[in-house]
């Protein structure tokens, strides 16, 4: 994959760039450091800069995936004209399988697969594919700010929040979902500072949610991932909010992982835990957390800091990307359509429209 810089300044909602043709990708892996972009050039670049961590969260992973599907068939009608259509399964099969755990991957995937279907095959099929994947973008970016407005309206009076891991623009189309919360609440006068989690072992936190918030003139403080708890006891805190990767139909959620010992600090401590996801982030054929692939990645990546070796050699490690919140010691989803409090599977489906 080539990498490129731009001659301007670069923006949390530069994460996902259509630009001249071409895919363009800040390569989240070397912020806050350098602003570089990975340009996807086919769908097997854009399977691997999902794979290898150069986009992520969930949301930005589905519109990803989206115009991953513009170059493969971009590729297929060049190579194979009216049979583009058959020559889509191997490019596909690639983008599904880069990262298991994020359910928007899927989503966005069927949405451009159903638009395949009634394409002419006799015709150029990457204008309207075109237009379909800057739609989802399009559309992720209105939910997200519609999901800030419903979340900010839950905190009630000027406090202190946390959260974990980054999800925000970077993690999405733009604005962010439990950061769009954040932005929406910080231009109502409600957010007194944040605590970003520093989130081990990939640094989401100190790296990405960091440069956001600081870049918006929001306050912000690093915590370790283990001083979460003692922050909460020195009272303060009134909310933390999180994004998630894959909801379950019973309102149990997937999230990066130390998400449960944050969600289990919190209700120690009375602090309210807020989910913000779109609706697409919601796996209504998923019954349960238990039902949820959990990605394990190597273990490299926490016995390294930055690739800097930390850990004794021939010491092993265990590294689950995501853990399962149960939805009982969730206080709220929030999506673009509204606030699920308490989430239980007859609310999840109402709020779905599954009832």
């Amino acid at each position: 994959m080539q990498t490129i810089e731009l001659d301007r300044p670069v923006t949390a909602d530069d994460a996902i760039l259509w630009e001249n043709d071409a895919l363009l990708l800040l390569d989240q892996r070397l912020l806050p450091r350098r602003e570089r972009f990975v340009l996807c050039e086919d769908a097997a670049d854009t399977a691997e800069a999902i794979r290898a961590m150069v986009v992520r969260g969930a949301p930005a992973i589905g519109v990803t995936a989206a115009y991953g599907v513009v170059l493969a068939a971009r590729d297929a009608w060049k190579r194979r004209g009216s049979e583009w259509k058959r020559a889509l399964a191997e490019p596909l099969a690639l983008l599904a399988g880069a990262r298991p755990t994020a359910v928007n991957l899927g989503w966005a995937l069927k949405r451009m697969e159903a638009l395949v279907s009634l394409l002419p095959e006799s015709a150029d099929p990457e204008p309207a594919l075109l237009e379909e994947a800057r739609l989802i973008h399009a559309k992720d970016v209105a939910a997200n700010r519609a999901m800030g407005e419903h979340g900010a309206s839950l905190i009630g009076s000027r406090t202190a929040l946390i959260t974990h891991c980054n999800a925000g623009a970077l993690a999405t189309g733009g604005y962010g979902t439990a950061l769009g919360v954040i932005r929406s609440a910080h231009a109502r006068g409600l957010v007194e500072h944040v605590y970003a989690d520093e989130t081990r072992p990939w640094l989401q936190g100190a790296r990405l949610t960091a440069w956001e918030l600081v870049r918006d003139d929001i306050p912000v403080s690093l915590l370790v991932d283990g001083a979460a708890a003692a922050r909460m006891a020195a009272g303060g805190i009134g909310w933390v909010v999180v994004g998630s990767d894959r909801i379950a139909a019973n309102g149990d959620v997937a999230n990066k992982i130390g998400t449960y010992a944050l969600a289990l600090a919190a209700r120690a401590h009375g602090v309210k835990f807020m989910v913000a996801a779109p609706t697409s982030t919601i796996d209504m054929n998923c019954p349960d957390g238990a039902s949820i692939p959990i990605e394990t990645r190597a273990a490299e990546e926490v016995l390294h800091c930055i690739d800097v070796p930390v850990a004794a050699e021939g010491a092993g490690a265990w590294n689950p990307v995501f853990d399962v919140t149960p939805a009982e010691l969730v206080d709220a989803i929030v999506t673009e359509r509204g606030v699920v409090e308490s989430p239980d599977t007859r609310k999840l489906a109402e709020h779905m429209g599954k009832t």
